[in-house]
């Protein structure tokens, strides 16, 4: 596994598949590059598609620090400057959506185009999940806190009739401090004073019914960055892009498309 080396010398392991123009993915908290398993195939006809193991997770280094996501963000940066890649189209679902905010507004010369799937912009402005999904999710049941997850990603007709993989439930190799270090750079994230500095084009893509990610966060998003389009999902949960691939991998790439250099 290629590796990228971050400014503090941390080793950032990178995948790349496809051909022609870079797109850059981006998976949510506490997940590797299998994240998007599921549906990189449906740009790299079309895009190299670069993903990376965030640091604590997959095959990137894991030190005891504190993470943040502007560090995820520059350890992007570290990635694209190891691939030789001056510029890039940003697909960024869930936690990954956070980190892509950081990358087009604090580094506008690397994005040229913008995709901000299940996300929020963090801080007071964002509307967090509901008391009962918390505590759902913390259940002292494994198991019990599992089906919790699944059905908070993904509908109960999906998960009836699929026997998965399901590769958006989080890194199982995974330090449990790694864990926790991951969980509070997500829930400290706040973009919402640099939002409107991004000028790239840009997506907001949302499932109507999120309750991981509320779906109110999306309008919020889509108005403070300027000339965003929001397009919802119908009926789609956290993980849209995977269960509803069919309607979302189109939808992404045909903006994609339309914003290539």
């Amino acid at each position: 596994m290629p590796h990228a080396e971050a400014a503090d010398g941390a080793r950032i392991a990178y995948q790349t598949g496809g051909a022609g123009p870079p797109l850059l993915l981006l998976t949510g908290q506490a997940n590797n590059h299998h994240w998007w398993d599921g549906v990189r195939a449906d740009f790299e006809t079309a895009y190299r598609t670069v993903s990376l193991d965030y640091r604590g997770t997959g095959d990137s280094d894991k030190p005891d620090i504190p993470y943040s996501t502007l560090g995820f963000a520059e350890d992007a940066v570290a990635v694209l400057d190891e691939l030789g890649i001056e510029q890039a189209a940003v697909y960024g679902t869930s936690m990954g959506g956070r980190v892509a905010q950081w990358l087009a507004a604090r580094f506008p010369d690397r994005v040229h185009t913008l995709v901000l799937g299940c996300t929020s912009p963090g801080g007071r402005h964002a509307v967090e999940r509901g008391a009962e999904v918390r505590r759902s999710l913390a259940q002292p049941d494994p198991a019990a806190a599992r089906q919790a997850l699944l059905e908070l990603m993904y509908t109960r007709e999906f998960l009836a009739s699929s026997a998965g993989p399901f590769n958006t439930l989080g890194d199982a190799s995974m330090p449990a401090y790694a864990k926790r270090r991951h969980l509070y750079a997500s829930n400290r994230h706040d973009a919402w004073d640099v939002l409107a500095d991004i000028t790239v084009p840009t997506l907001i893509v949302h499932g109507t019914e999120d309750l991981f990610n509320p779906a109110a966060n999306a309008p919020l998003l889509a108005e403070r960055i300027p000339g965003a389009r929001l397009r919802w999902i119908p009926g789609a949960r956290h993980a849209y892009f995977d269960e509803f691939r069919s309607i979302a991998s189109p939808l992404v790439r045909e903006f994609l498309d339309a914003n290539r250099p």
